[in-house]
C-alpha cells in the first residue's frame, strides 16, 4: 500500500520518523513521502529521517503551544497553505492513502491534526486517515480533555481514525521515557506491516492481501483498531494450523491497539510468514473465527509473504466504535473537561451532542 505520512506535534513526528525508518530498513517501499509538522522547533531538530516544517513561528516563536490545542488548531489553519506546499512531491499519483499521525493529548498534534485532515480532504481525492495516540490514564486531566475534543473532531473529519491506547502497549515497570520508546517501536512494526501488505516481497503467497482490501476495511469510517501477535512456526505448514489460530486470537484479544474492541463493521486478517509455513486451513479457520468474534460478515483475509521463522497475524477492524475501553476513555475525557471548566453534558450517546465540544 503506497502511503504518504504527515506527523503533527511531538508524538506524531516521532511515530512518523519511526514508521518511515522501519519501512526503509525492511525494504517495503510503502512510504512514498513523509513530513513532520510542529510548532516546537527543538522537537523538529531531533528528527533526522524525515523532512520537517515549523508552523506558528509568528505566534509562538518556535516554543510550542504549551498544551493549548485550540491555539494548535488556529496555528495550523493560519499556516495551512505553507504545509500543503511542503507536501508537493510527497503526495503523488502513486499514493493510495494519506495518514495524518498525532498524539491526541498535547497541543499542536491534537489541535492541528483535525485541521490538517479537513484541508487535505479538500485537495486530494485519496482517502485521508488519522492515526491517533490516546493518552494513558495517568497522563493528566489536560491531556484527557484535549484528546476527547480532538478525537470527536477527527472522527467527523477523517475517513477513518486508527486509535492506539498508550495503556494497551505499555509494559509493566517501564519508565515513562522508555515506555514511549517501546510504544513507538510497536506502532512502527504493526502499522508498517499493514502498509506493506500487497507490496512486492520475497516469496509468493497463495492469497496475497492488496491495498484495496485495507481501504475497503476502513471504508466504514469511525474508529479503526489494529491488533498483532506472532509465534515461532514449524517448517511444515501442516504443523502450523494451530499456530495460525493462536496468533489470530492473540492479535484480537490481547494485542489490539484499543483493547476490548472486538465488534466491528468490517475486519481484515493478514497472516504473515514464509509462504511454505503458512497453513491454508489455518488461515481459513482463523478468518472464520474473526468473523464470529467481531460479528461481521465483511471479514477479508490473506497472506503476507515475508522472510521470517515466525508466523504473525494482523487484525484490522473498521467501524469499531462499540468498545468498553473507548467508553472508558470518553468518560475520562468528559470528567477532565469539567476540571478544565468546559461546559459538558453527561450521559449522552457517544460522540454526539455537546458533552465534548468540537475543536472547530
Amino acid at each position: 500500500m503506497k502511503v504518504a505520512l504527515i506527523g503533527v506535534g511531538q508524538a506524531g513526528g516521532k511515530v512518523t520518523e519511526r514508521l518511515t525508518r522501519f519501512d526503509a530498513n525492511m525494504g517495503f517501499d510503502a512510504v512514498q513521502g513523509a513530513l513532520a509538522v510542529n510548532s516546537a522547533e527543538p522537537d523538529l531538530h531531533s528528527l533526522e529521517f524525515v523532512d520537517t516544517q515549523l508552523i506558528g513561528a509568528d505566534r509562538v516563536n518556535g516554543h510550542g503551544v504549551g498544551g493549548d490545542n485550540e491555539l494548535g488548531a488556529e496555528i495550523m489553519q493560519s499556516d495551512i497553505q505553507q504545509v500543503l506546499g511542503q507536501l508537493d512531491g510527497r503526495i503523488t499519483s502513486h499514493s493510495e492513502a494519506i495518514f495524518v499521525i498525532a498524539g491526541l493529548g498535547g497541543g499542536t498534534g491534537s489541535g492541528g491534526a483535525p485541521v490538517l485532515v479537513h484541508n487535505l480532504k479538500q485537495v486530494y481525492d485519496v482517502p485521508v486517515y488519522a492515526i491517533g495516540v490516546l493518552p494513558g490514564r495517568n497522563e493528566g486531566a489536560l491531556y484527557q480533555a484535549n484528546a476527547g475534543r480532538s478525537l470527536k473532531t477527527l472522527l467527523r473529519e477523517a475517513d477513518s481514525t486508527l486509535l492506539i491506547d498508550n495503556d494497551a502497549w505499555h509494559e509493566q515497570g517501564e519508565s515513562v521515557e522508555s515506555a514511549f520508546e517501546s510504544i513507538n517501536d510497536k506502532i512502527a512494526r504493526r502499522i508498517g506491516l499493514l502498509f506493506a501488505s500487497g507490496e512486492a516481497t520475497e516469496g509468493v503467497g497463495e492469497s496475497v492481501v492488496d491495498s484495496s482490501e485495507v481501504i475497503n476495511t476502513l471504508r466504514s469510517g469511525g474508529v479503526s483498531v489494529l491488533g498483532y501477535a506472532s509465534e515461532l512456526a514449524a517448517e511444515d505448514s501442516g504443523e502450523n494450523i494451530q499456530v495460525a489460530m493462536s496468533v489470530a486470537r492473540q492479535a484480537l484479544l490481547t494485542g489490539a491497539s484499543m483493547p476490548n474492541a472486538t465488534s466491528a463493521d468490517a475486519a481484515l486478517l493478514v497472516i504473515a510468514g514464509q509462504p511454505d509455513r503458512i497453513p491454508r486451513k489455518g488461515v481459513e479457520r482463523a478468518r472464520r473465527w474473526v468473523e464470529d468474534e467481531t460479528d461481521s460478515m465483511q471479514v477479508r483475509g490473506g497472506d503476507f509473504p515475508i522472510d521470517s521463522d515466525r508466523l504473525g497475524a494482523l487484525v484490522l477492524l473498521g467501524g469499531a466504535e462499540r468498545s468498553d475501553r473507548l467508553d472508558e476513555f470518553m468518560q475520562r475525557a468528559r470528567e477532565a473537561s469539567k476540571k478544565e471548566q468546559r461546559s459538558v453534558e453527561e450521559n449522552v450517546e457517544q460522540f454526539t451532542d455537546d458533552r465534548i465540544e468540537n475543536l472547530f
